[in-house]
């Protein structure tokens, strides 16, 4: 019996709705969880890079999980990941898993939109991070998934999920994705291999940088469309 398209949508639905309350019903994982999110929390790479290695062999699948959990849902920086992953693997290395698994992260948010829509994306993101990425595409259009990966102040997996919501094709997003993501991991990479002790220090010194470039952008903009407002009136 083949399934039509509609209850093969059903199915998918139930089945990643099971998954996620399944995940923070049992015990175990939702202290996994809630461990996990202590450690990216910290901002700190020590306690990352340690929890990393303690899965041995399995270190470099346990630090593709996260930076792909990171993209779907978790508020923590991709870049915090992808510093500690140049620490442990070596920059090029290291580089080569974060912008695969970051990939791998943006490929199931654009899914997960396609699959769930727009309230199931506004709920899991935040509405207003969603209606921000929608001016931002309004605005740059088909070139606007390559400057948002290339500007670290824009959230990662708002962008993949609102694409999800447009009509740009999977293979598109994809690729603008890829070309916009590769400088960011690149830098981050290189520094992440050369990073000692002062870890947190960098963290809070990019915290520091994007939130100035962002609030200036902000501002701009808001400076921009009050004076259009303010010239369309007269």
């Amino acid at each position: 019996m083949k399934l039509s398209k509609k209850h093969a949508l059903i199915i998918s639905r139930i089945s990643i709705a099971a998954l996620i309350v399944l995940a923070f019903a049992v015990p175990q994982s939702r202290r996994l969880i809630f461990h996990v999110a202590g450690i990216l929390a910290s901002t700190d790479l020590e306690p990352v890079k340690a929890y990393i290695l303690s899965f041995g062999p399995l270190a470099v699948i346990v630090s593709f999980l996260l930076m792909v959990a990171q993209s779907i849902a978790a508020p923590f920086p991709a870049f915090l990941i992808t510093l500690t992953n140049a620490a442990i693997f070596g920059w090029w290395r290291g580089a080569l898993l974060s912008w695969a698994s970051a990939m791998a992260g943006a490929a199931i948010c654009f899914g997960l939109a396609r699959l769930f829509g727009r309230e199931f994306v506004e709920k899991l993101s935040g509405k207003m991070s969603i209606e921000s990425i929608d001016d931002f595409f309004l605005r740059y259009g088909a070139r606007s998934i390559v400057i948002a990966r290339l500007l670290p102040f824009v959230p990662f997996d708002p962008v993949s999920y609102a694409a999800g919501l447009t009509k740009m094709s999977f293979i598109g997003f994809f690729i603008a994705t890829g070309i916009g993501q590769t400088p960011a991991t690149i830098v981050y990479s290189y520094f992440g291999s050369t990073l000692g002790g002062g870890t947190k220090l960098f963290f809070n010194g990019l915290c520091v940088m994007f939130a100035v470039v962002g609030i200036t952008v902000v501002a701009k903009s808001i400076y921009k469309r009050k004076k259009q407002e303010n010239e369309s009136g007269e």
